[in-house]
């Protein structure tokens, strides 16, 4: 079993004080709880070599301590285990080694922990062989880290889309939830619609009534055509560019989040928001990225939304990791209180 720190309640004098966000709104059960203590994260070591070969790491220990000083107070880990399991599903040892200390230092430098399996495409691709693999993961999962402090949830599964639609998810989630909390009775799980965890799929996601501790999550990348221009796993964007951020834009972000809103308050459910960014290698101008990060961050904390931001390394970067140094434009505007305290040492 994973023994992880108690996460700090406070950041240390003389580090930065943008951990004012606003909470969520208040609401009944133990995920309205969880959902006022995250505030501001970062996606992390989704694509690091560190999986495979700690040598080759990217993202380093430090790199915790850097996260936190910056102003942010939770990480989603974002975890493709499917490629670490043997023929009969069992996690490698190793492997599960590097994420009991990813999940260790991160709550000994004062984070919260998404534990999130992303494995998305080979599960939408192929949702009867994934669903299994599913089971056999949280089955290990939930038994390792059952005395793990609250700081750290459960992401059940990135972005589902067809043919994982929200009918066979809703299915699948009634043998997921149960499963887990036979081990984690009073975990908070963070659980997203259907069709890449959008915003509009909400009213069909369906969610066992008497389990109030499910914190559920969309993703905001929209207007799709000015976050991803450029970008090569869209093969419709690749060759756009110079797509600009507009005041309409603006008015569809605000809308959209009073449309996720009103559904948190119809149905008592928290909201996450675990996904959000603007590619970076697309030649956009720095000053209109920063712009739509600033607008997603601040009508999310307006609806009182925690978000998580995509991401720390990789693309979309929030952290130079070749310059050891955070792409301030970006990180100002995600913590706009943010100072420079959290220099690299």
């Amino acid at each position: 079993m994973l023994t992880t720190p108690t996460v700090a309640p406070a950041i240390a004098a003389g580090q930065a004080t943008a951990q004012s966000a606003p909470a969520a709104t208040t609401g009944t059960g133990p995920a309205w709880r969880t959902a006022a203590r995250l505030h501001r994260g970062v996606n992390i070591l989704g694509y690091d070599p560190l999986w495979r070969d700690a040598a080759k790491a990217r993202f380093k220990t430090r790199h915790f301590r850097i996260i936190r000083q910056g102003g942010f107070d939770f990480v989603r880990i974002v975890l493709q285990s499917f490629g670490h399991m043997d023929a009969q599903n069992r996690l490698d040892p190793q492997w599960l080694a590097t994420l009991d200390r990813m999940v260790r230092e991160a709550s000994a430098a004062g984070l919260g922990a998404i534990i999130d399996e992303h494995d998305f495409n080979a599960c939408s691709k192929a949702p009867d062989a994934c669903e299994p693999k599913l089971v056999a993961f949280w089955t290990q999962i939930g038994e390792r880290y059952r005395d793990a402090p609250p700081s750290v949830l459960f992401e059940l599964l990135n972005e589902p889309h067809a043919p994982l639609d929200a009918a066979r998810w809703n299915a699948m989630l009634r043998t997921l939830i149960p499963l887990v909390r036979r081990t984690n009775p009073d975990r908070t799980l963070v659980i997203g619609p259907s069709r890449w965890n959008n915003l509009e799929e909400l009213p069909r996601l369906e969610l066992p009534a008497a389990d109030r501790n499910i914190l559920v999550t969309f993703h905001s990348y929209e207007p799709f055509r000015f976050t991803h221009q450029g970008a090569p796993w869209a093969p419709e964007l690749t060759a756009v560019k110079n797509v600009p951020f507009t005041a309409a834009d603006e008015r569809r972000i605000k809308a959209d989040y009073d449309t996720v809103g009103a559904w948190s308050k119809a149905n008592d459910r928290p909201v996450l928001m675990g996904e959000f960014g603007a590619y970076e290698k697309s030649g956009t101008p720095m000053a209109a990225r920063a712009r739509y990060t600033a607008t997603v961050r601040h009508e999310a904390e307006a609806h009182g939304f925690p978000w998580a931001y995509w991401q720390f390394d990789s693309d979309f970067i929030l952290y130079d990791i070749d310059r050891d140094r955070w792409v301030e434009p970006i990180r100002q505007a995600l913590v706009p209180a943010a100072t420079n305290a959290a220099a690299p040492r």
